[in-house]
């Protein structure tokens, strides 16, 4: 029994350390440049898979009330694309706002009007029956998804979709988020728009998702209950953190169904990536601008051959060896890629250090924050490089009772591996044997 519970516990440990091996990579690409909502990214997805008219079948079977998914081509400047319509009890969505809500739209999609009873002290009446014009809490969301006909995963994005609006619409409204109660972003259309983007990314399946910086256009836009700013209040909340950017075309291009979708599935933010593209769907909004009124995806494989690091410089001459060590544990902690000095002279002839940490985009506030914190700089400076890199992969195997890992890298004509040191010591300091005679141990046993 115990040695069974030993082998269980070598394959656990043997699955924990293996790292599947990524030379290509199934990356799916946004580009935003004219902001993004539900519809655009359901449309355009839609046109990237292999069957489109089995993805709407599909779509129409997961059983969201009254809702039905058509499809039609659509051009825009010269590009064809797709549009997608939502039907609630064979009615668009569109045909049944009022003026009020309709001149709150913005040409993209039909789900994106919102208010609060907390705000307004009442329901409105559009002067219609349809039952999907309510004010829904997200109690009344997350019942209504729990029964639909798809995947937990899905219906896990799907909600937590929602919750990034819900706390976007608490920190505009300032009201706490089981106060919230959505209203056009709560109604059948809307939960269709990003079911439909959920199921979609989940069915394509890509290794990394990757989004353009979002034109979110500028101006104010009229609603029901007034004029609001672009980005709107709960847009702009989401979009934190996000590379976002304005432009001479009025109106608001980016929703807040659009940013909470994009915030919930990016991976990053940024310029395309070299990558070798497979299949590339355009999916149009409503209206017509002098720019293509549409979002472009890209599905295809990126590699590991080049990609960008920022570098994070600065001078110190008033911290002692053992600060700076302190420093250097801090800052790999805070995620960075590597951290070195350089002995430099600086002003008035003083002996200085220049602390340099590398790191991914993604980490880099993070990292100004601790540079900040654990050193005594009172500034720092900030380069992008390009760098090239080799394809990398860790395999895990069992030599004289120690799980060894063994670093693969190749790449550029060249290919090569490395045993992890820690743990070639670990055999090493078991057996009172030198370094060089475990790594022999560990060979022979490879071989």
């Amino acid at each position: 029994a115990v040695t069974t519970r030993v082998s269980r516990a070598h394959r656990i440990i043997g699955e924990l350390f293996r790292i599947r091996k990524i030379k290509r990579m199934k990356t799916l690409y946004f580009e935003c440049g004219m902001g993004a909502a539900g519809d655009m990214l359901t449309a355009a997805l839609l046109e990237i898979v292999p069957d489109k008219d089995k993805c709407v079948r599909e779509l129409n079977a997961i059983g969201i009330p009254g809702v039905r998914f058509e499809t039609a081509p659509s051009v825009k400047c010269g590009i064809t694309g797709t549009h997608v319509s939502v039907k609630i009890d064979g009615v668009e969505e569109a045909d049944l706002l009022s003026d009020a809500e309709h001149n709150y739209e913005h040409g993209h999609e039909h789900d994106h009007h919102y208010d609060h009873e907390h705000e307004h002290g009442h329901e409105h009446d559009h002067g219609h029956d349809h039952g999907h014009h309510h004010h829904a809490s997200m109690a009344d969301i997350e019942a209504i998804v729990s029964g639909l006909n798809i995947e937990n995963t899905v219906k896990d994005d799907v909600l937590a979709v929602y919750r990034l609006i819900a706390d976007a619409e608490s920190q505009a409204h300032g009201m706490p988020v089981t106060e919230i109660h959505f209203h056009e972003v709560g109604t059948m259309d809307a939960i269709a728009d990003i079911t439909a983007v959920c199921y979609l990314v989940r069915l394509i399946a890509p290794d990394r998702i990757v989004v353009s910086p979002i034109h979110v256009g500028s101006g104010h836009v009229h609603c029901a209950h007034g004029i609001l700013p672009v980005p709107a209040p709960a847009t702009a909340y989401i979009l934190r953190g996000v590379p976002i950017y304005g432009g001479r075309i009025r109106g608001e291009l980016c929703t807040p169904t659009g940013a909470a979708l994009l915030k919930h599935f990016a991976n990053e933010f940024g310029d395309m990536p070299v990558m070798t593209i497979s299949a590339i769907g355009y999916g149009m909004g409503n209206k017509d601008f002098e720019e293509a009124n549409c979002v472009r995806v890209m599905l295809g494989e990126t590699g590991r051959g080049t990609d960008e690091i920022i570098e994070l410089d600065c001078n110190i001459d008033d911290m002692t060896g053992e600060e700076l060590g302190y420093a250097f544990e801090k800052l790999f902690t805070a995620g960075a890629r590597d951290v070195f000095s350089t002995p430099i002279t600086m002003k008035k002839n003083r002996p200085g250090i220049l602390l340099s940490v590398l790191c991914s985009p993604s980490e880099k506030d993070s990292l100004i924050r601790a540079i900040f914190k654990y050193t005594t700089t009172i500034g720092i400076r900030e380069k992008l490089l390009k760098r090239y890199v080799l394809d990398r992969s860790e395999d895990i195997e069992l030599a004289e009772g120690v799980y060894v890992r063994r670093k693969e890298v190749s790449g550029y004509g060249v290919s090569r591996s490395k045993y992890e040191f820690d743990d070639l010591r670990k055999i090493a300091d078991a057996k009172g044997i030198s370094l060089r005679e475990a790594l022999m141990l560990v060979e022979d046993k490879h071989d």
